[in-house]
């Protein structure tokens, strides 16, 4: 097992020999320019590490965590045009830069490009993981569709906002870490195990996403702390102040959400003394050591050795004890 940095320097030296100039060039510019626009690239990181958990070389994944990757720069592209973004990661959206056409286009070439990428592995791997690409690439269709339409609806429930962030988050950590264990040729209980392990932290990761961005520090978050507020999200700590606030407690939240009045410092601070108050703050908290612990039980069940479930433990911790 190698340490995270060294996953991210295999994977980038293998992404920058794959970016190469093509023609026409105004397709394939922008794909080269959203995948060299930086990240964390935690995703095929997982891929390449679940291969080396299950005793196979990391380079043999190198193709289908690229794929992971060109398919989540993808969803980025078609998502800042939904939203209308104009930067992404400090940088121009495609969109921006380019135009709309270019975004949608080279976002569709994209997709292509990460079901193509399959084709480097023999038949048997490739049946596999084309079939948990197309149920991942689906389901995270299905969770953008879920976001959008929260937006109009004042009746989202609890389990519909899980629901939602697993699918348009979460199913694709687990998929990369499937991958890596398809591409290992790890026994189909264990392949099930590993995704849900990741399944699991991609919700954690994305609840401790939802408190972050009302209570991270604006220093090191690396977003607007208060987005989702201004943006009148119906987060987790949204929908947890509603279930548990009192009645003037609810009734405020939804005064101040929908005050046009408010500047935005008071909007932001009137909001996030509410999470507190009605113990939403707290419960997002506790929400996320729970699907934190989920993927820990299941971690136990696979067969590794015990170091290397302590790897993945550790990375688990990480995620979970995000503070910036």
């Amino acid at each position: 097992m190698q340490k995270i940095e060294t996953y991210q320097k295999i994977f980038i030296d293998y992404l920058e020999k794959y970016a190469v100039d093509r023609e026409p060039m105004n397709l394939y510019e922008p794909v080269n320019y959203i995948l060299r626009l930086g990240g964390k690239r935690l995703r095929p990181v997982l891929t390449l590490m679940t291969t080396e958990v299950f005793g196979a070389e990391a380079q043999l994944a190198l193709n289908a965590a690229l794929s992971v990757e060109v398919f989540h720069n993808f969803s980025l592209i078609h998502d800042d045009i939904m939203d209308d973004a104009p930067l992404r990661r400090g940088k121009q959206t495609v969109h921006e830069k380019w135009d709309l056409n270019t975004g949608i286009l080279s976002g569709d070439a994209m997709l292509i490009l990460a079901y193509q990428l399959f084709e480097n592995y023999e038949s048997d791997k490739f049946q596999s993981l084309a079939k948990l690409f197309s149920k991942t690439a689906l389901e995270v269709c299905e969770g953008q569709q879920f976001d959008i339409d929260f937006e109009t609806r004042n009746d989202v429930t609890i389990s519909e906002y899980l629901k939602m962030i697993e699918f348009k988050t979460a199913v694709l950590v687990g998929a990369a870490m499937k991958m890596g264990a398809i591409v290992a040729g790890a026994s189909q209980s264990d392949q099930q195990a590993i995704y849900d392990f990741g399944r699991f932290l991609g919700i954690a990761f994305q609840l401790q996403d939802d408190y972050l961005d009302a209570f991270g520090n604006p220093e090191t978050f690396g977003k607007q702390v208060g987005g989702d507020i201004l943006e009148n999200k119906k987060t987790y700590l949204y929908l947890k102040t509603l279930e548990l606030g009192s009645t003037s407690q609810q009734e405020l939240l939804l005064k101040t959400i929908n005050d046009s009045d408010l500047n935005d410092e008071e909007k932001v601070s009137t909001v996030k003394d509410l999470f507190k108050e009605s113990g939403a703050s707290n419960a997002t908290q506790n929400a996320v050591k729970d699907f934190t612990d989920k993927a820990f039980k299941v971690l136990n069940t696979i067969n590794i050795s015990e170091d290397k479930k302590q790897v993945l433990r550790l990375f688990g911790e990480q995620l979970m004890n995000r503070h910036v």
